[in-house]
């Protein structure tokens, strides 16, 4: 029986650490709260496309952080490739997923700052986007759990 907390061991399998003991937690899609506040609010609000645009400038700025943090030479996608190179294709997929996310994050602003784009539109874009942003956040984890926590032995 278990009587007090569950400590984790400082290194996983092989004297592997997770990212988290190396650098800053990397979710790099920052606060999406805003922008999905915006979006449930009524479009026929006063300064409903302000508040749009409000919400969308900072997830737009923390996922460029998060494309600049992962991707590279010294991001952590090269680190996963270094110590898993199974996860070579999990990580094409991700880094393919920041090119359409950030063209879709310019479409919105470029759309909402339109005064002729439609409500449904723009419904429709941030729809998209928001799923988009969820299942590559997902993704994202997924392959660090595998990375992390599966442990295949030699691969290092």
């Amino acid at each position: 029986m278990v009587t007090g907390p569950i400590q984790q061991p400082p290194t996983l399998p092989g004297g592997l650490r997770p990212p988290a003991a190396r650098r800053p937690a990397v979710t790099g899609l920052g606060d999406l709260h805003p922008l999905a506040r915006a979006l449930a609010a009524a479009p026929a609000e006063p300064r409903w496309r302000e508040r749009l645009l409000v919400g969308l400038g900072p997830v737009r700025r923390s996922f460029a952080e998060h494309v600049r943090v992962t991707e590279g030479p010294a991001g952590l996608y090269a680190e996963l490739l270094g110590q898993a190179p199974r996860l070579a294709r999990g990580v094409r997929l991700l880094a393919r997923e920041h090119v359409v996310i950030t063209a879709a994050l310019a479409a919105l602003q470029h759309a909402a700052e339109a005064p002729d784009a439609s409500v449904d539109d723009l419904l429709g874009r941030a729809g998209r986007l928001l799923r988009a942003l969820a299942g590559h956040r997902q993704r994202g984890a997924d392959l660090l759990w595998e990375a992390y926590e599966t442990d295949l032995g030699g691969e290092t």
